[in-house]
């Protein structure tokens, strides 16, 4: 049986290809949304013009003599360079002067945005012209409140300096708010590391049931998020959803509550997975969106193997290796982020990271990363698949396990 699978989204954005054996009973899982055509340009922008809950952002923008426009990073499918051109002419249209408009990467707790990879989310022109900034979770962060869970809200100074906030983020399932998008782009976003860091252990802890991958109602961590973007005072939202190649086919806009809201609803639809397979022996779990973040690939898979546990292979194919992450992320042989390590692999489960642009990097957000196998080639994948799967083995295949998720 061959599948064909998306691959390289900031690079080839191509397919690879890969075969199993006929003799297994291989169930291929898509999302519902997978083949939602792409938005043309004019679509998107049309999307824009018709806001959700607010006045256009020619109207907000009119009077205003600064504007930030907050964007998501390099594990986020949304291109930028696709809304720049619209918000950028609506500002000015309302006499924002083009000197006074700042782009700024929210990074939360990942490492800073080359520009080469700026040049990709932003595209050329607006390096040229705009000045762009990467989020410093360390520094340079002012507090703006409280939460009603307690979280000591600090975001970054550039935006709060701002009198006209936008913020452009992709709306996917996400493994503990739920779904990603509307104020989940300023906390973590924009926060400080000791926000970000509380509001990952002590909120998250305080409700773990709710928390995961398309839990989104009654969800605490999702309360504090949306609280802390409230205190931040955004002005206009732009939520993205995506089809299975990354691309733009969804854009809800406007006011930060009502657009996200809406967003999330479709994105229940989009990236649900039903039925969830169950009991297989093995999982290839395709990472494309989010390759370099391909932890998240692994806990996706887990949930459909057989009690007694199994094989997963997880698809990177990330040429730039998985993301730093100042948060997750090991930075030395016996230490690393506030919250490494993130988990454990177990006893019973095999993991293969299938990583073409290979470095010992890529499983040093598990506490035992010596007991991942690695490949290069899905030929040399399958060659450590058939020493322990033979003719009936049960496998699933899930083509965009870093947005997806099982809706039972």
């Amino acid at each position: 049986m061959r599948i064909s699978l998306p691959r390289r989204l900031w690079y080839e954005n191509d397919s690879l290809e890969i075969a199993l054996p006929d003799d297994w009973r291989v169930e291929v899982c898509s999302m519902a949304g997978a083949q939602r055509p792409a938005l043309s340009q004019a679509e998107i922008e049309a999307a824009l013009a018709a806001p959700l809950g607010s006045p256009s952002l020619r109207e907000l923008a009119q009077g205003k003599r600064s504007a930030v426009i907050v964007f998501d990073d390099m594990t986020r499918p949304t291109r930028v360079a696709q809304f720049a051109p619209f918000l950028l002419a609506e500002m000015a249209a309302a006499g924002v002067p083009e000197e006074a408009v700042t782009f700024l990467c929210a990074l939360g707790t990942h490492g800073a945005l080359s520009m080469h990879e700026l040049r990709k989310k932003l595209g050329r022109e607006v390096v040229e012209r705009f000045r762009v900034f990467n989020h410093n979770c360390y520094e340079n962060c002012e507090p703006v409140g409280t939460t009603s869970l307690g979280t000591q809200v600090r975001l970054n100074r550039e935006l709060l300096a701002a009198e006209l906030k936008v913020a452009v983020s992709c709306v996917t399932a996400h493994p503990y708010a739920g779904f990603s998008g509307g104020g989940k782009i300023l906390m973590p976003g924009l926060a400080h590391i000791d926000t970000i860091a509380d509001h990952h252990t002590r909120v998250m802890a305080l409700k773990p049931e709710r928390v995961g991958l398309g839990k989104f109602a009654g969800n605490l961590v999702r309360q504090d998020i949306d609280e802390a973007a409230e205190l931040a005072g955004l002005s206009f939202s732009v939520n993205v959803l995506v089809n299975q190649r990354g691309e733009a086919a969804a854009v809800v806009a406007g006011e930060l509550g009502r657009s996200h809201a809406r967003a999330v609803e479709l994105a229940g639809e989009w990236y649900a997975t039903a039925p969830r397979p169950r009991n297989v022996d093995v999982v290839i779990s395709n990472a494309f969106v989010k390759a370099n973040e391909m932890p998240i690939a692994v806990a996706l898979a887990r949930g459909c193997l057989k009690p007694q546990g199994g094989t997963v292979v997880v698809i990177a194919d990330s040429p730039e290796g998985q993301v730093v992450h100042y948060l997750l992320g090991r930075f030395g042989r016996a230490h690393g982020g506030r919250m490494h390590p993130v988990r454990q692999l177990p006893d019973n489960l095999r993991l293969i990271i299938l990583a073409p642009s290979f470095d010992r990097g890529f499983g040093d957000w598990f506490a035992n990363p010596e007991v991942i196998t690695f490949s290069k080639t899905w030929e040399q994948t399958l060659e450590l698949l058939r020493e322990n799967h033979g003719p009936g083995t049960r496998a699933a295949v899930l083509p965009n396990a870093t947005m997806q998720y099982f809706a039972d």
